[in-house]
């Protein structure tokens, strides 16, 4: 981090940090700062211009022009880079575009690189002149002495451009050109229409959606209002520039307005945004912000989020805890953001609209969102969800049946709905049983259950979008067979011990939801298939190894190799993926011997900082011991409760904490890790509080897992929709880096005798007490 941004930094704590014991919801965000991770960060993570869960995410751009040969590549915006080259309003997993920006002086139409900013409208900028916190964004392009604000309701951006005095101020709508994830730009179309809007179009071509569903789109519609009407305006394709035109299309398309402008003149941006067309682009716009100034809209939106982190509220003298926690809650409720309208219309499937039924007073009975894979979300994200923020896990799931009911099959990830898997595998289900055995059930649960007992069994006829292509091999040996090579996609035969292990537990999942349906014959199918774990381990070296379709264990094994039977990872990780029955597993390697190898693991790992080290690389860590940075491993270290040591759960999770997770631009999650929609922050979130389940919810009754908290006390807001609206305080006694076990656990004032508890403790709310102290403790 530089000097500049860390003075930055610490005027924004000193300015609003206060007792902690003594905050409001407001006072916490200026502990959550968006600019922390972005070296080397994803498209959708730096978003500060937005609502939480929101469609519209109005942010800067260093280097979002920059294409994304595989569609997963770090670009957008770079905290090391000193030019911005526009401000886009789409922000999601594929879906990337419509871009604004404000500049002064002779008129330019393309970004320009950041070698050489003055060869286009991008700008220089300076970390001092740039705040950012949930809500609201500023900054000062320095080239042209424009002040460039953001904030967002839903579904509507609010840009604000301060221009100094000038005869030509120009705001570009640069629309036809690729950004981000987006992939290759078919068709774009900007118009001023007769009252003054600027409204438009752009269809793009993911990498993810052509390689899961070929042929298939990403439409993003926007109607937009300027505050003042403009003295010229004109068109352009690429470098080409027609004055006076009113309507443009094709690959490079954009409009220009140009004002005469006094100093620190004004101009207000509201633009109105939807995946289904102008018209309802124009609508979220009229019902959502029509009356709403700049400032009224920030102020609204610093309102939501102080609201939604308000739902766990902590307190430390650690100033560095509060900002992970706060940063990392921020994360976990910025991605995965609206895909429907204010009417209820949202993109379908088949690149149709649908229509979401409305109630009595014509408002849509739910929202539908845009989601990356569910991969590993059950260590994290759905978990938060189901403590804190149940009625988005209800909107979650309410939004993958839509998907289902629409194409046959639930969708892993999607971008208005098209098939965006990623990863292959498909958790879908997974997570809806496990908001089922949440206590959350206000969804159609017949439909649910029939679309998640179809994602686990049924292979003919699957488009390659829903995943599990291997399928059919996982049921006709019990495993996934493994095979060196292959003519189709990696999904389809490469990592056949990692999706076998995956199928196994998502299995065990549906199967505890059939039990509490009694659906007794789906109940043992199921939970048979979730034993294959055992088909794949070797007693001898006691790793999960790939086996062939012959049942031989693969030659020339080497457990440290990754992407050889498994995915984004490798034997020494993945072996300790059993989180359905980590008690079978540790009998079958043994407790002494399981407890040493997992010590050791993590004892060699924090020397790369529980990943790939400083290395700025997603994949820096894959063929380590442990990858903090990649999600087969986020259960890893709470697994020593079961085996008899939960001292070193203690220990290993806070030193994770304590060094994986940073408060820097470089240093945020790792060093330049796949953050993938609020992941790891909310694996940071629910692990600083001391809960996790390493099921993930899937019980039939969940029971979540005690750690040692690192905050004094923590207090998570009940829910009266969902549960029992009382909330639930944590209380953390002698809590200081000297004493970082926990000696004992009461609830509710009784005494715990095992490092566990029943989620719907949590849920019908009370107080646990954990009384911390120096030496290990593994028994209570």
């Amino acid at each position: 981090m530089n000097l500049k941004y860390k003075l930055t930094v610490l005027l924004l704590l000193n300015l609003f940090y206060k007792p902690v014991s003594a905050q409001s919801d407001h006072d916490l965000l200026a502990y959550a700062d968006p600019r922390i991770g972005t070296a080397h960060s994803r498209w959708f993570y730096f978003t500060p211009g937005a609502v939480p869960f929101g469609m519209a995410k109005a942010a800067p751009s260093t280097n979002g022009s920059y294409g994304n040969k595989s569609g997963w590549e770090a670009v957008g915006y770079d905290e090391r880079h000193t030019s911005i080259e526009g401000f886009a309003n789409f922000h999601e997993f594929q879906i990337c575009g419509v871009v604004f920006a404000p500049s002064t002086g002779k008129l330019q139409t393309l970004a320009g690189s950041l070698e050489h900013p003055e060869a286009g409208y991008r700008s220089t900028f300076d970390h001092k002149d740039e705040v950012a916190t949930p809500g609201y964004y500023s900054v000062l392009l320095k080239d042209y002495g424009i002040k460039a604000e953001l904030t967002a309701t839903k579904r509507v951006a609010f840009h604000r451009y301060t221009f100094p005095k000038s005869t030509q101020a120009n705001i570009l709508f640069d629309i036809g050109h690729q950004q981000g994830e987006s992939g290759e730009v078919s068709d774009a179309q900007v118009n001023l229409t007769k009252d003054g809007r600027i409204e438009g179009y752009v269809i793009t071509r993911p990498v993810y959606v052509q390689k899961y569903q070929p042929g298939a789109d990403v439409k993003m519609y926007f109607s937009a209002i300027a505050s003042k009407k403009p003295s010229k305006f004109g068109t352009f394709t690429g470098a080409q520039i027609t004055e006076g035109n009113k309507s443009t299309s094709g690959k490079g398309a954009g409009l220009y307005l140009t004002f005469a402008t006094h100093e620190k003149e004004s101009i207000t941006i509201k633009a109105g945004l939807s995946y289904t067309s102008i018209a309802n682009a124009r609508l979220n716009l009229n019902k959502e912000a029509a009356n709403l100034s700049f400032d009224q809209a920030k102020t609204q939106a610093l309102n939501t989020w102080a609201s939604y982190l308000g739902r766990i509220g902590v307190t430390s003298d650690n100033k560095a805890n509060l900002t992970k926690f706060y940063t990392g809650l921020y994360h976990a409720l910025s991605g995965r953001g609206l895909a429907s309208d204010v009417n209820g219309a949202y993109p379908k499937n088949d690149g149709g609209i649908g229509q979401i039924p409305l109630d009595k007073n014509h408002v849509p009975l739910h929202n539908h969102y845009n989601t990356d894979a569910i991969w590993g979300a059950f260590w994290n994200l759905t978990q938060l969800w189901a403590v804190a923020y149940p009625e988005y896990y209800s909107d979650w799931v309410k939004s993958q049946l839509l998907v289902y009911k629409d194409s046959g099959w639930l969708a892993d990830g999607i971008a208005n709905s098209r098939y965006v898997s990623g990863v292959g595998t498909n958790f879908v289900s997974l997570a809806i049983a496990a908001a089922y055995t949440s206590g959350i059930r206000d969804f159609d649960v017949k439909t649910a259950y029939q679309a998640a007992l179809k994602n686990e069994l049924e292979f003919q006829n699957r488009p390659f979008g829903a995943g599990k292509s291997d399928l059919d091999s996982f049921l006709k040996y019990g495993y996934v067979n493994h095979l060196d090579s292959g003519s189709s996609a990696s999904e389809r035969w490469q990592f056949s011990a990692s999706h076998t292990l995956e199928y196994a537990f998502s299995n065990y999942a549906v199967g505890q939801w059939a039990k509490l349906l009694d659906k007794t014959a789906d109940y043992q199918k199921l939970t048979t298939l979730s034993n294959a774990w055992k088909t794949i381990f070797d007693p001898a070296t006691k790793f999960i190894r790939p086996k062939d379709e012959h049942g031989k264990f693969i030659s020339n094994f080497n457990p440290k190799q990754a992407w050889r039977g498994f995915q984004e990872g490798n034997a020494w990780q993945y072996t300790f993926y059993v989180p359905q029955n980590p008690n079978a597993l540790i009998a079958a390697i043994g407790k002494t011997d399981f407890n040493n190898r997992l010590d050791s693991i993590f004892t060699v790992s924090e020397k790369n900082k529980f990943g790939g080290g400083t290395t700025l690389d997603a994949f820096s860590g894959l063929e380590g011991l442990y990858n903090h940075g990649n999600q087969p491993n986020l259960h890893t270290s709470w697994l020593f409760n079961f085996s008899g040591k939960p001292s070193l759960t203690q220990k290993w999770v806070r030193k994770i904490m304590d060094e994986f997770y940073g408060t820097e631009g470089i240093h945020g999650y790792g060093y330049g890790q796949d953050e993938d929609q609020g992941q790891l922050g909310a694996w940071y979130a629910m692990a600083s509080m001391g809960i996790f389940d390493v099921k993930g919810f899937t019980d039939a009754s969940p029971e979540i897992g005690l750690s040692a908290p690192v905050f004094n006390t923590i207090r998570i807001k009940g829910n009266k929709k969902y549960f029992s609206g009382k909330d639930f305080e944590i209380v953390t006694l002698n809590n200081n880096t000297e004493n970082p076990y926990a000696q004992s656990f009461s609830l509710n004032g009784k005494p715990l005798k095992a490092p566990f508890m029943k989620l719907k403790d949590i849920q019908n709310g009370g107080k646990l007490v954990v009384q911390m102290g120096k030496m290990p403790k593994d028994s209570y």
